[in-house]
């Protein structure tokens, strides 16, 4: 699935089933709370936690809920996340060219 064709789907559904978008500022709730449910997976999965009792490594859809979250924001603010990828790939490719490469820790 593109990008572009992702808005369509999330702004479709959202239209049909949803109602309508949550507020701006909830959606960022929205997000910071998904973020940190990805965050707990992260911590158990590869981190020094553990799972409790009944806690499901659910890191796929976590993760999506993140994406999911993120595109209602892009939708409600009119940000095409196609070209602001596009325009963030220019950004990193050109600031970041060789510091990458130069950097005795990586």
């Amino acid at each position: 699935m593109e990008i572009k064709e992702l808005q369509e789907r999330v702004d479709a559904w959202i239209k049909e089933y949803g109602v309508r978008y949550f507020s701006e500022l909830t959606n960022m709730a929205v997000l910071t709370e998904e973020v940190g449910e990805l965050a707990r997976i992260m911590a158990r999965k590869y981190g020094d936690q553990s799972f409790k009792e009944g806690e499901k490594c659910n890191l796929a859809d976590e993760m999506a809920d993140v994406l999911w979250v993120l595109t209602c924001l892009a939708n409600q603010t009119g940000v095409d996340l196609t070209a602001a990828m596009e325009a963030n790939f220019a950004k990193k490719t050109s600031r970041d060219r060789e510091r990458h490469k130069n950097n005795p820790k990586l």
